[in-house]
């Protein structure tokens, strides 16, 4: 006598077929968790922001140069300039020596030396920002001041932030802190490169280093662009650390070595402030607002680059 799966175990089919719907229905609930909370926060968000956006055109807010809340002033212009300043000097100087790691771990690396550096380079991302804070206050901040000078001699520049704290210390800083993410993300996508690729390549000749250079990094150009911009989104994003080291002065910067203020920067030191002002609430928040779109698009970005270079790979 033949006994189905669902008499064996007591359970009728249809009981597990209702089963079976609501948690599909449970998986679907869960997944849009995430997605309600960002659009609620970017509808409060908005609502927030409105006040002053009656008031003032986007355009004025964006490119407004003058930041006096009691003037009713409120000029974003300088402080995007800062984060993109800071931003990409951290992304300049993390990308090489971290595209040469991912290489190194994902080609070369003995699998224990493997098995060592990837836990190291976890414990690294885990790290809290107010840490690598501290440690750029400590360590980076002092060394940019003390090379400040001779360099300002080399280019003749005028010296005016002889402090330390500036652009260069908050890239510093920032490149160290997206390392981790973007060496991960870029030996993964490598790893996830088919070993036929290698193979067939080697088989005619090829050295490792031109099969890593010709057949292995186009493979995994995409995702590697990927890992890219969830590090710039990560640095553009990023309060404490930057808020730290960065000098928190709202001008436009003309070197690396001049102070900024970046938007993270911005809503963490002045919103305890704003209640006395008035407008002030609706322009934190109007900034607030900005810098939670810019880094969801980086985001979005970056997934759909990975999601393609990861279908690629199969």
């Amino acid at each position: 006598m033949i006994v189905h799966n669902s008499q064996k175990n007591g359970q009728p089919s249809s009981q597990r077929s209702l089963v079976d719907m609501l948690g599909g229905k449970l998986f679907i609930l869960t997944t849009a968790i995430p997605l309600f909370i960002v659009l609620v926060m970017v509808i409060i968000l908005l609502v927030r922001t409105m006040p002053i956006l009656t008031l003032k055109t986007l355009g004025e807010l964006l490119f407004g140069h003058v930041w006096r809340p009691n003037q009713g002033l409120f000029g974003f212009y300088p402080f995007i300039i800062g984060t993109l300043w800071v931003t990409i000097l951290a992304m300049l100087l993390a990308i090489p020596p971290c595209l040469l790691n991912a290489i190194y771990l994902s080609e070369y690396a003995h699998p224990a030396i493997r098995g060592i550096l990837k836990p190291l380079l976890d414990l690294l991302a885990g790290i809290p920002s107010v840490v690598y804070g501290v440690w750029g206050t400590l360590t980076i901040v002092p060394w940019v001041q003390s090379i400040t000078p001779t360099v300002s001699h080399w280019f003749n520049l005028p010296i005016t932030n002889p402090t330390g704290f500036g652009i260069l210390a908050g890239g510093i800083v920032l490149a160290v802190m997206v390392a981790p993410l973007i060496i991960s993300v870029s030996s993964e996508v490598m790893e996830a490169v088919p070993n036929g690729i290698r193979q067939a390549s080697l088989a005619v000749g090829a050295t490792q280093w031109q099969t890593v250079r010709y057949a292995v990094l186009p493979k995994a150009a995409s995702g590697i662009i990927a890992s890219i911009v969830l590090g710039f989104s990560r640095a553009f994003g990023e309060t404490m650390a930057v808020l730290m080291v960065v000098g928190n002065v709202p001008i436009i910067p003309k070197s690396i070595f001049d102070a900024a203020y970046p938007l993270p920067a911005l809503i963490a030191n002045n919103y305890g402030e704003m209640m006395s002002i008035p407008l002030y609430d609706a322009a934190l928040m109007g900034a607030s607002l900005l810098l939670l779109l810019i880094v969801l698009i980086f985001n979005i970005i970056a997934a759909m680059i990975l999601n393609n270079a990861l279908k690629n790979n199969r």
